[in-house]
């Protein structure tokens, strides 16, 4: 235990704004005020999600002779009494950094995550294994203590340094009286009542076995307009039951997105698959998700649209904690292409502007490097709601006409396999939706992919099996390499 030691080292994995040096500087003045003598260093990692700052404190007991021990500047693998985490993946990396050790560590971490953005850019499903990375903080700790910080910090309305304070005071994992931490936080005097209710959730959740985050189930969106109505009625008299949820989503999605009539032309397409498929539905149901997901491409009328939400700025106040009479200024990063751009407008138009040399100077001279853009100001504010504006003429527009024209040959590919008897490869079709996902580089990747793996089915007729496998290599690997060597071994 760590009350027979003479030395506590204590590493902290967390990411920039949630307060890994105030909970370090808490740490220090806790050991300070019990008579121990305390060291706090940190190394910065990079910022968003591409790596973490660790914080490392270091007590120690006054010697008895007056002598002063030397403190190591970084948490050295095997030697960390106590590691605390502020996400699931920092639990990880600190399990890979080998800072937790079976016979010795005591684990503080979060069990929620904030998605990195290689998690986010992956063709496929990026994500971490979270239940794996649970199961090895057991295998690798002496005590692992694992909650959900960041809902205990919406329901505390504090900040998650002051909940992983409470944790590692109810943990015991210090020799110091609780009172101890208290007095810290209220001699600080910043946000002392608030800081007093997170701390008082971590030191509860730390008596408690391990936690896993609540998963959010997302209820069937319920009509509220004439034409939502009618839409609804249309789906449960019209589709299978299978179907029937991911269409209702599917429709608010895209009413949403464009119009009812768009909306319309949607369940549409999923009747006419609907009438050729049969129990169990699964092709329609799956069809259901997937057209949904592909006719609300994202372009740059759509990008324009959700950043000047007023329920987005409201998310962001949210998770940085703003207060009602704080001005909160959100500053992003844009490049937008000569492709981006011109695509949102009409056809013929897109087209000649395309074509254009003078044009291409044009954007090569003023567009040719990505800009920090302000979108709370009056300026970039009201600039991206004119963008957004755009959304009537869509209709019109190249990107929306080349879409369609993928969508319909796509959904064609599918009514072809179902006609030939064969619903296995028609459901593996339609899962290869799944590859045309983002906007820019990432459109175009997985656009490319997706195109070869059409036009090798088209050239020699796939099996399920061969469709899925080239899929599954297009997600695997964002390179393509792996996807153009099959390819290139089929002929």
């Amino acid at each position: 235990m760590s009350e027979n030691r003479n030395r506590i080292t204590i590493a902290i994995l967390a990411l920039g704004g949630q307060g890994g040096g105030v909970l370090a500087d808490w740490i220090q003045e806790v050991g300070r005020q019990e008579g121990w003598l305390a060291q706090g260093t940190s190394i910065a990692g990079v910022a968003q999600r591409t790596g973490s700052t660790v914080y490392y404190v270091e007590l120690a007991r006054p010697d008895a002779s007056g002598r002063l021990p030397v403190m190591a500047q970084m948490p050295m693998p095997g030697d960390v009494d106590i590691v605390l985490a502020s996400e699931l993946m920092e639990t990880g990396r600190a399990l890979l950094r080998g800072f937790s050790t079976a016979e010795r560590t005591t684990l503080i971490g979060s069990t929620h995550r904030i998605y990195a953005i290689g998690e986010k850019m992956a063709m496929g499903d990026g994500r971490g294994n979270g239940d794996k990375i649970i199961a090895a903080a057991h295998e690798r700790s002496r005590r692992f203590i694992g909650f959900d910080m960041e809902a205990a910090t919406d329901r505390s309305g504090s900040v998650i340094s002051s909940i992983m304070f409470g944790a590692l005071a109810g943990s015991g994992a210090l020799p110091f009286p609780t009172e101890t931490f208290r007095s810290v936080i209220e001699k600080s005097g910043i946000a002392v009542t608030s800081n007093f209710r997170g701390f008082a959730e971590g030191f509860d959740a730390a008596q408690k076995p391990v936690a896993k985050p609540v998963e959010i189930a997302h209820a069937v969106p319920v009509a509220t307009t004439e034409k939502g109505r009618e839409l609804e009625a249309r789906v449960r008299a019209e589709l299978p039951a299978a179907a029937q949820e991911n269409a209702l989503h599917g429709v608010a999605r895209l009413m949403d997105y464009q119009s009812g009539d768009y909306a319309a032309l949607y369940i549409d397409r999923l009747v006419s698959l609907a009438r050729m498929d049969a129990q169990p539905f699964d092709l329609t149901a799956e069809a259901a998700r997937h057209v949904a997901l592909w006719m609300s491409y994202e372009d740059t009328v759509r990008v324009a649209d959700l950043k000047t939400r007023a329920a987005r700025v409201e998310r962001v106040r949210d998770e940085v904690k703003a207060q009602d009479d704080q001005v909160l200024s959100v500053t992003e990063f844009m490049h937008p292409r000569m492709q981006e751009i011109c695509e949102m407008l009409p056809a013929g138009l897109a087209r000649k502007l395309l074509r254009s040399g003078v044009a291409k100077a044009f954007f090569a001279r003023f567009f040719n490097t990505g800009r920090h853009v302000e979108t709370t100001s009056l300026r970039w504010f009201l600039m991206l709601r004119m963008v957004a504006r755009m959304q009537a003429l869509r209709p019109r527009s190249l990107r929306y006409l080349e879409e369609q024209e993928r969508i319909e040959g796509w959904l064609s590919l599918v009514h072809e396999a179902v006609g030939n008897g064969d619903r296995a490869l028609a459901l593996e079709l339609v899962r290869c939706q799944r590859l045309i996902k983002g906007y820019g580089d990432t459109f175009e990747r997985g656009l490319r992919n997706y195109s070869a793996i059409i036009a090798l089915h088209t050239s020699r007729r796939q099996t399920a099996a061969e469709v899925r496998n080239l899929r599954d290599l297009a997600l695997s690997d964002e390179t393509c390499n792996a996807l153009d060597k099959a390819i290139a071994a089929a002929g």
